[in-house]
């Protein structure tokens, strides 16, 4: 029940961020107009890259709270493939950086308790930044074209950036899944 809930979560975070590009465009276009209408700002205001990852919290999460690892991996791999899908990128690629992840933030999940939201925007800014560095790597081996990896690099901060703002969000999302199973769990092992 709950990995079935958090896959369908996982689903819905990644089709709003397939679209999440096209608000952030449009907030930014908002923030400069009004600069431009105070005459602060004199153009367009762009930021490439400023895309955050919705689902990576969410593994995170996952991972820290201990989640049976075998159902755990594969949910994220089926996550992780449905990146690959809806992203256009290689398939394969989300799909093993995604269980990689899962597993480093289980085993660092004792130690990486996070229970505060700037812990948890912290903890999921360097999971997306290993993350990023994983398929970066991972593009410039195994990449059929040599200036993908280039090209996207430079994409890696704002990326990051944005990720970790929104994961508490994402974390307070995953509480709540977490408690609802967690309740229906001791009410069902209550009645056995």
């Amino acid at each position: 029940m709950r990995n079935t809930l958090f896959f369908l979560t996982g689903f819905g975070l990644l089709i709003v961020e397939t679209q999440s590009f096209r608000i952030i465009r449009l907030l930014l276009a908002m923030v400069a107009g009004m600069l431009h209408l105070v005459s602060l700002h004199p153009g367009p205001l762009e930021i490439p890259g400023l895309v955050p990852s919705l689902v990576l919290p969410l593994i995170l999460f996952m991972g820290v709270h201990e989640y049976h690892l075998s159902l755990g991996a594969g949910v994220v791999f089926a996550l992780g493939y449905m990146t690959d899908i809806l992203g256009i990128a290689p398939v394969g690629l989300h799909a093993f950086t995604f269980v990689a992840i899962f597993i480093l933030a289980r085993s660092a999940g004792v130690r990486l308790a996070a229970q505060t939201r700037w812990m948890q925007g912290l903890l999921s800014a360097a999971f997306a930044l290993v993350h990023s560095v994983m398929v970066l790597v991972l593009l410039a081996i195994f990449g059929n074209e040599a200036w993908v990896a280039r090209a996207v690099y430079p994409l890696t901060l704002p990326h990051v950036i944005a990720t970790g703002l929104v994961a508490p969000f994402v974390f307070m999302l995953a509480q709540r899944l977490h408690a609802a199973t967690q309740a229906k769990r001791e009410g069902a092992g209550g009645e056995a």
